[in-house]
């Protein structure tokens, strides 16, 4: 094990030198912390190779990153915010995580990123070796405060920015349970009525002898069908779904289909509203806190999983790099809305592009609002009258065909 020589301060104040034999320089600095010392230097003294590869492997070991789900991330943004606001150093917000969180998962982040900075590494190094789960885009913006010095206010501002991107994402979700529900309802009522009450009508018809009314033997005729040759139409639904799967899996057709999506009626405009939401507020935190413009929007293209828009992305960022401005880039891409493009323009124009973009994303807040309210409005009654009407005409058909069979019976009395 190796032995670290230290410099501390003693409750008194004096001065206590000694050495410690410990795994890691952050375990040294635990120790002494336990006996009421203050580090002031702690140096690693000369060690065997042998002692050096045990130390490296336990290292290793205990500082295996720790992936976080989204609501941890945005707890431990806003919880190390709140400290560094109320005046804590970064290793004493990070230690108080540590010993005070319930949440697991967020203790071991915290206690990697503190022996990370006591190793000398950077916050923004620190939460990528912590955790896999904070992003370029997230740790570069911490990165930017480290350097301006307004770590606290970006923390604060990306603590905000997250719980606007899982909204966008929860209303989306939110919008598609109920059509979700209807079609899946619609599906197993039809089920039930050729599984269940046209095989029993069939029979009892066939019974009376009647000649039965054209629905009836169109529906009958489809219910057979469906029953003999459900296997050739599983065969081919099957064949075209991994067919279209094996395109899309091509670089070619991914462009396609994610270039489909944002045409699709109802969808495509969702899609593309909440594109344009997350690029302004990724935007405007990355420029408003001093990250320079190509990094920013190389940045920015990461965070849409569309590849059809990163490709739109990668000539702005070309056009970008060519000299010219981030609004007539856009422009000469097209696809993109002219009131975001307007909105860079003024920005760009009053040196203020940061808040041009923070509130261009309002704006798209509001509209992805209204647009998945209007989607919402608009399909649930599209699907209840899709299945008004499949119920609607099985259901004449059985009646017409009993009808007609009671008719036949009363009239051979």
């Amino acid at each position: 094990m190796p032995s670290f020589s230290y410099t501390a301060l003693n409750p008194a104040g004096q001065t206590v030198t000694g050495s410690l034999a410990v795994g890691s320089k952050a375990e040294a600095f635990r120790k002494l912390e336990a006996q009421a010392l203050t580090p002031v230097k702690v140096a690693e003294e000369a060690k065997s190779a042998k002692s050096a590869a045990e130390t490296t492997a336990k290292a290793a070991l205990d500082n295996q990153p720790v992936p976080l789900r989204r609501a941890q991330i945005i707890l431990f943004t806003e919880e190390l915010a709140d400290m560094l606001d109320g005046g804590l150093q970064i290793d004493q917000a990070l230690k108080v995580i540590a010993e005070r969180q319930e949440d697991v998962g967020l203790r071991r982040v915290s206690t990697i990123m503190r022996d990370q900075l006591r190793e000398g590494s950077t916050v923004s190094k620190a939460l990528k070796k912590a955790s896999p789960s904070f992003d370029e885009l997230y740790c570069n913006l911490v990165a930017a405060g480290e350097v301006s010095g307004s770590l606290p206010e970006i923390l604060r501002r990306l603590g905000q920015n997250l719980v606007v991107m899982a909204e966008l994402q929860s209303k989306v979700t939110s919008a598609m349970i109920y059509p979700a529900f209807l079609i899946g309802a619609c599906a197993v009522l039809m089920v039930v009525f050729m599984t269940v009450m046209v095989p029993q009508i069939t029979d009892l018809l066939a019974k009376s002898g009647q000649k039965l009314p054209f629905a009836t033997q169109m529906l009958i005729s489809f219910n057979s069908f469906l029953a003999q040759w459900w296997w050739v139409i599983l065969t081919v639904i099957t064949i075209v779904s991994l067919s279209f799967k094996a395109y899309v899996a091509t670089p070619k057709g991914l462009m396609w289909w994610h270039e489909t999506k944002l045409k699709t009626p109802l969808f495509g405009p969702i899609i593309a509203t909440r594109f344009y939401a997350q690029f302004a507020h990724s935007m405007g935190s990355l420029v408003g806190n001093g990250v320079p413009l190509m990094n920013s929007i190389r940045l920015v293209s990461k965070i849409s999983a569309n590849v059809f828009i990163q490709s739109l992305l990668a000539k702005v960022t070309g056009m970008v790099a060519e000299g010219g401005s981030l609004s007539s880039s856009l422009k000469k891409v097209s696809h993109f809305p002219m009131m975001l493009i307007d909105m860079i323009a003024v920005g760009e124009q009053t040196g203020m592009l940061g808040k041009s973009l923070e509130k261009c994303a309002t704006r798209y807040d509001k509209e992805l609002d209204k647009r998945i309210k209007r989607m919402t409005a608009l399909i649930s009654p599209i699907i209840i009258l899709f299945m008004a009407v499949i119920v609607g005409v099985v259901a004449y058909s059985i009646i017409s065909a009993v009808f007609q069979s009671v008719n036949g019976i009363k009239s051979r009395v």
